[in-house]
């Protein structure tokens, strides 16, 4: 397995355990690719949910632009709801698995291309 495949196990092992999601790993496989190389870097690779600007990111970076959703005070409660499914005491909140939950939130699999 390469370094990729190595990081979408982890994922889907933080959505398993500590989300209470059982994933799609097709999803979450493209979720991760859409990724790019952020999920290469520490530092980009989670997510800093104490930094209001990294939410602002998220909302307009992967809501607005990439899944296409209209700016709403909706978008910032999406992520809330999120990270908070994904635990307030887990410190270290991948990307991908916040992204994927996002997707499967707004209901915007279609956007990778799956039903």
């Amino acid at each position: 397995m390469g370094k990729r495949d190595d990081l979408i196990a982890i994922y889907a092992s933080d959505l398993s355990h500590k989300c209470g999601v059982v994933p799609d790993m097709e999803l979450l496989s493209k979720v991760t690719i859409g990724c790019g190389p952020a999920i290469y870097n520490a530092e980009t690779a989670v997510i800093a949910v104490n930094d209001p600007g990294e939410l602002q990111l998220v909302k307009n970076n992967f809501l607005i632009r990439k899944l296409g959703l209209a700016g709403s005070a909706e978008l910032m409660d999406a992520i809330e709801s999120v990270l908070e499914t994904y635990g307030s005491a887990e410190p270290v909140k991948y990307r991908a698995v916040v992204y994927y939950m996002l997707t499967r939130y707004f209901g915007k699999e279609s956007i990778y291309g799956m039903g």
